[in-house]
């Protein structure tokens, strides 16, 4: 029999990782999660989703997440806590405008930043609506096997995918090939979708110069930007079942690649857009 108190006990890792400590004056105290790291610091989206919690629990909101934008300006040391600042810059009677930024304590005490970010949050108001990208015919996700983890990057271990297209090269050889990925993709263990674990889900792609050239190259973040289409109650509708994330780049130029992804639920809601622009190295 499972004891009901040591389940609670249980926190989800993602739940742990977005624990911020409030300092005052609309700052924020956090840690990398040792479970989210990824080659250099924690994986790019649990950071992102991190700064949106920063907005969310400011007591002077207004609304709910539209868009979020992250400027990744160094590597966060994993070793050390974090301070994000969201600041209400201009809140109007529907919409209100954020700025971010999360800085680190370094040996010599100062506080370099680490990240910039800006964010809108809004009043909806119930109008027309409707969808032009519309979720891709692909296999249900429970008639998919889940992609085995094999890499010692402990943040793929938080996630369970199921490739639908799109899969990282079998041969590193540079043999050039379509960037698009399709794949399922959930928290695991499972857990209710929020607005920040989409917006993590939304960096949740392998480098589309991977899949691209098949060259195994060092390549991060260096800005990312989700937009959010949905509310609360489209949300907790979509439960603990999986996303459906479609990746593909536009453009490669000297050093720099863009990447447009969209994420929609098993019912075909479209949840959130992305887009990032990625450094890669030679």
């Amino acid at each position: 029999m499972i004891d009901q108190n040591t389940q609670r006990a249980e926190a989800h890792s993602f739940d742990e990782a977005m624990a911020l400590q409030p300092q005052g004056s609309g700052r924020w105290q956090g840690l990398a999660h040792p479970g989210y790291q990824n080659m250099v610091g924690p994986f790019g989206g649990i950071t992102a989703a991190q700064a949106l919690k920063a907005v969310l629990l400011h007591p002077d909101r207004l609304g709910e997440p539209v868009s979020l934008t992250v400027n990744f300006a160094a590597a966060i040391d994993p070793a050390l806590p974090f301070t994000i600042q969201a600041v209400p810059v201009r809140t109007n009677r529907s919409t209100q405008h954020w700025t971010l930024s999360m800085v680190q304590r370094d040996a010599m005490g100062e506080e370099p930043i680490v990240l910039t970010g800006t964010a809108v949050t809004a009043k909806r108001r119930t109008t027309w609506s409707a969808v032009d990208a519309v979720m891709p015919p692909v296999p249900a996700p429970q008639t998919l096997p889940r992609v085995p983890v094999v890499s010692h990057l402990e943040w793929l271990k938080r996630y369970d995918f199921r490739l639908c297209a799109g899969s990282l090269p079998v041969h590193w050889d540079d043999a050039e090939a379509d960037s698009l990925t399709q794949l399922w993709m959930r928290d695991d263990p499972p857990r209710p979708i929020d607005f920040c674990s989409l917006t993590a889900c939304a960096d949740a792609f392998f480098p589309r110069v991977w899949l691209r050239r098949a060259r195994m190259t060092p390549a991060g973040t260096v800005s990312m930007t989700v937009y959010i289409h949905v509310g609360t109650a489209e949300l907790e509708a979509s439960g603990t079942r999986y996303l459906l994330g479609q990746a593909r780049a536009q453009s490669y130029f000297n050093g720099y690649f863009d990447q447009s992804a969209q994420l929609w639920n098993e019912t075909g809601h479209l949840l959130a857009t992305t887009h990032q622009i990625v450094y890669f190295k030679e």
